[in-house]
């Protein structure tokens, strides 16, 4: 008996094919059932059940709406794009599916200390309109600190100060420039409270996973 159990099971890998893995293989089942009716408003109210299980089992992110919508998408794409009911939003057709989606605009900056990042870059640009004073060279101070803990996250674990300076140098363009034997924090003491910020974030981390 146990034998002829066993020659009466069926595994996954000789299944059909599952369009989208992530809400399961019930989930398709009834994509199929709902196919089958042939009362058009049936079909309908079939479709929205599935469309409200589609969200328990595969949470998604954003506005109601933007699941919703989503959602009804994703159920066209499981029927094969041959479900015909009375949908809230327009559902895809298989040739939309097909079509290159829109090319992505990137950034036409391609300076070398891209690294530093765009926040950084704003703050130099700040720098370098900012009214002669001790508040611009307060300003100036902080950002080639904010360079050097940059430079150590990303790159060597230590760096000379005159390199900062020289690097501070060229995203400025030239503007702004630390004055002779300017002294920028400590690299020991960079490091040290990088590990401290590392350290919490781990220990959030962990915390958060015991509660779950």
């Amino acid at each position: 008996m146990y034998l002829r159990g066993m020659s009466d099971l069926t595994y996954n890998s000789v299944r059909e094919e599952l369009a989208i893995p992530e809400y399961g293989r019930a989930v398709h089942l009834m994509v199929a059932h709902a196919l089958g009716l042939a009362d058009r408003e049936e079909r309908t109210r079939c479709a929205e059940a599935i469309v409200s299980i589609m969200g328990s089992v595969a949470p998604q992110e954003g506005t109601p709406e933007e699941v919703k919508k989503r959602l009804w998408g994703h159920l066209a794409v499981i029927s094969g794009y041959a479900l015909e009911v009375d949908s809230p939003f327009p559902l895809p057709s298989r040739d939309s599916r097909l079509e290159a989606p829109a090319r992505l605009q990137y950034p036409g900056e391609t300076s070398r200390l891209g690294h530093y990042g765009a926040l950084t870059r704003k703050l130099v640009e700040q720098a370098r309109v900012h009214e002669p004073g001790p508040e611009k060279d307060a300003l100036v101070l902080s950002i080639a600190n904010l360079l050097k803990r940059h430079f150590l996250t990303w790159n060597r674990p230590t760096v000379e100060d005159a390199f900062i300076a020289q690097q501070l140098h060229e995203l400025s363009g030239g503007a702004l420039q630390l004055p002779e034997g300017t002294e920028l924090a400590q690299t020991a003491e960079i490091l040290r409270t990088m590990r401290k910020t590392s350290d919490a974030l781990e220990r959030q981390r962990s915390g958060k996973k015991k509660n779950r």
